[in-house]
């Protein structure tokens, strides 16, 4: 090899790696294999041999001035870094991947030239040093990667260097967000040349992996997955809960109060989720208007005038029911929607629906489990339309026990669905016509909607009034809590919430609740006699028989639900405590949850069939699979609203003063029930009055509240005397 030479005497030229770098010299000196060499800055240093790269020359003259052997180090140096820049390094890869497992540089020199110079070569060996993923430099050799090594490395070095920009250009950039968010100033734009804050906005397409990675720690703070790189990257930022939503807020990314507990369920807001099973959703209605052997149009008609009462807001009406005297007791009749004709289990639809596992009722609005077209139209009981319902009549003696019951499907039409406050209303005038209640108020009745139906929605009272107390006597648990109504207005940051006491319909509401548990048993029992397995609601624990009753004392209610365990949802049937019922099975809301869905499926196949649907093993792990799904979405029905209620404190400051009820003391803690408001709040014990313990009446000033962190205390608290 021309100009090449064997070992590095005085003027030779040579290379070694320094700072990962590649450094060229000039040996001046060399006495036993150690060497004095001049750098181009026209500085000196010493090395050993055995640190030079392994290819050496050209040999210049010793005896070249100093300001000769700089110039001709300059020289090498830019031809050597000109021909690095054109070595074609994949192309060499290419041709030296099977060929060769390793090679020194001149073997690679010659591949695209004969007879290369010292120059050539140490270009070819400073490029392939620079080329890592291809080539590993093992002196004197650089051995060659197969493809499959080559494709994992460039895999790594891609995530390398990926997470190098996200570093760089994120941390900075999050102290930014940080800054916003607690400051509440606007963010400046990427584009104001000179705005502080501007340079610190990441490229393009840092960002978009910033956003993604500050959503994915949104959705799923306990993940493993990106542990490492968010450390690095919130190093020096508050370790406070939900810090990746408070940076994407104060970015603009997302909304000010953003629902994120949505994400977490993987639960899709809105009515758009259902589009890309669009087929599915219009064979369903065609087969509610349609013809053949599982057409609703083909079910019997049951033309007893059903009447459904709801909340003035709903829209999927799921249950109605009839009553009439039979002797001294009672037979009643409900009807219950029935998307469980012809649903698709299954199939792409089915499990979109079940991974979505219940409706959920928020104060900012209803996300419902069926896409609305089926859920508040074609399936929903609408009165004046037939419907396909499962029909559940079940006869109740003079003292509300439950007998026999009978369940077949048909149509039914509704004659009125009515409301809360109207069916109220018309109570309310049959009970004002009792003196011993009323006192002798008005009794005129109420002209609404409600008033045709008076007879029965009496009748119906009576009976719920006869069942509940029934269920007292088998030890049933009534909670008769207030459910405030939690109202917003405005938007974004002007967003302002009140939370205000509902309009109370008790009887109403107990004459609903007491059909559907009383639904729900019977066809438990119902189910029980046929063999079939069915999803059980269930509370399997032993209460103190004085607890059985109705209680409406915050401090009894909060000393009762300690003792009571969550209820389960499973195959195997056990007894339900606070319902003072053997077993439970939920039916009555198959439009609103998917357990109700399934165990209505089950009966109207055994009906039609009688076979079971699912076995107790199909149904064990039909609920492995829902289990997860609900939970997840109990989730954000339980921490949203509390959400808003937080914040409707925060916003009306911690100056005002707020009626409540003491429930649980200790030395170190005061916990207070807000009645008014739904809410508990705990104040440590020295603010309290000495006497302070359960049922004492308080007023509590409210202060820290964080809506976000879930965080509120009591500040103040002061005795009502009386």
């Amino acid at each position: 090899m021309p100009g090449c030479v064997r070992y590095p005497a005085p003027g030779c030229i040579v290379e070694y790696m320094e700072g990962n770098a590649v450094q060229i010299a000039m040996v001046t000196e060399e006495v036993g294999g150690r060497l004095r060499l001049l750098l181009p800055n026209r500085r000196e240093t010493r090395l050993t041999a055995a640190r030079l790269l392994p290819w050496l020359g050209p040999l210049h003259t010793a005896d070249a001035g100093r300001e000769e052997a700089v110039r001709l180090l300059e020289t090498h140096k830019k031809a050597r870094e000109d021909l690095a820049a054109a070595v074609p390094v994949m192309e060499v890869w290419e041709l030296a991947q099977g060929e060769v497992a390793a090679a020194p540089a001149q073997w690679f020199a010659e591949l695209f030239g004969s007879e290369p110079g010292p120059d050539q070569v140490a270009a070819y060996g400073r490029a392939l040093l620079a080329c890592k993923s291809h080539f590993r430099f093992q002196p004197p050799d650089f051995q060659v990667f197969p493809a499959e090594t080559v494709e994992k490395r460039l895999a790594e070095q891609k995530g390398r260097e990926e997470r190098e920009s996200l570093i760089a250009g994120g941390v900075a950039f999050f102290r930014l967000l940080w800054d916003v968010a607690c400051k509440k100033r606007p963010l400046p734009p990427p584009s104001a040349s000179g705005a502080e804050g501007a340079s610190e906005w990441p490229a393009p397409e840092v960002a978009e992996r910033l956003r993604e990675l500050l959503r994915a720690r949104m959705i799923d703070p306990e993940s493993q997955e990106h542990e490492a790189l968010w450390r690095m990257l919130s190093k020096g930022l508050p370790d406070v809960p939900h810090l990746p939503l408070q940076l994407l807020i104060a970015w603009g990314e997302l909304p000010p109060h953003y629902n994120f507990w949505l994400d977490r369920a993987d639960y899709a807001p809105g009515d758009a989720w259902w589009q890309d099973y669009a087929a599915e959703v219009e064979a369903l209605e065609l087969a509610v208007g349609g013809s053949g052997p599982k057409a609703a149009a083909d079910l019997p008609l049951c033309d007893l005038p059903f009447v459904s009462i709801d909340s003035a807001s709903t829209r999927d009406v799921d249950d109605a029911f009839f009553v009439q005297s039979e002797g001294a007791g009672f037979s009643l009749t409900l009807a219950l929607a029935c998307p469980a004709l012809n649903w698709p289990f299954g199939g792409p639809l089915d499990k979109a629906v079940l991974h979505r596992g219940t409706s959920i009722y928020l104060p900012e609005g209803t996300c419902h489990m069926l896409p609305e077209r089926l859920g508040t139209h074609v399936f929903s009981l609408v009165a004046g339309e037939p419907r396909p319902a499962l029909c559940v009549r079940v006869a109740v003696d003079h003292e509300g026990r439950a007998g026999a019951c009978e369940v077949f499907v048909a149509r039914a039409r509704l004659a009125a669905n009515l409301t809360y406050k109207d069916s109220q209303a018309v109570l309310d005038a049959f009970a004002a016509q009792d003196p011993e209640i009323s006192g002798g108020a008005d009794a005129t009745p109420p002209d609404n909607p409600a008033a045709p139906h008076a007879e029965l929605l009496r009748l119906g009272l009576e009976l719920a009034r006869r069942r509940q107390t029934a269920r007292i006597n088998d030890g049933a648990v009534i909670m008769d809590r207030p459910d405030p109504v939690i109202r917003l207005e405005g938007e974004g940051a002007d967003l302002r919430v009140e939370v205000l006491a509902d309009d109370p319909s008790p009887d109403a509401q107990m004459l609903v609740a007491e059909m559907m548990i009383l639904a729900s048993a019977a066809v438990a029992q119902w189910a029980r006699e046929r063999g079939l397995a069915m999803l059980h609601r269930t509370q399997d624990v032993a209460l103190p028989r004085e607890y059985a009753g109705v209680w409406t004392a915050p401090q009894d209610m909060s000393r009762i639900m300690r003792a009571l365990t969550p209820s389960r949802l499973e195959v195997q049937a056990r007894p339900h405590a606070a319902l003072g019922l053997p077993r439970y099975t939920p039916v009555t809301s198959p439009l609103r949850r998917y357990p109700d869905l399934v165990n209505e499926a089950q009966v109207v196949h055994f009906l039609r069939t009688g076979q079971l649907r699912w076995d107790e093993n199909g149904l064990e792990e039909l609920l492995n699979s829902l289990s997860p799904v609900l939970e997840a979405a109990g989730q954000v029905q339980r921490f949203r609203p509390r959400y808003w209620k937080l914040l409707f404190f925060r916003q009306k400051g911690d100056k005002v003063w707020w009626s409540g009820v003491i429930t649980e003391e200790n030395d170190a803690f005061v916990s207070v029930s807000l009645p008014d408001q739904g809410l508990f709040v705990r104040g440590k014990r020295r603010m309290f009055d000495e006497r302070a313990c359960p049922g004492m009446a308080v007023e509590v000033r409210l202060g820290k509240v964080h809506p976000l962190y879930n965080e509120i205390q009591v500040v103040e608290a002061a005795t009502v005397d009386g």
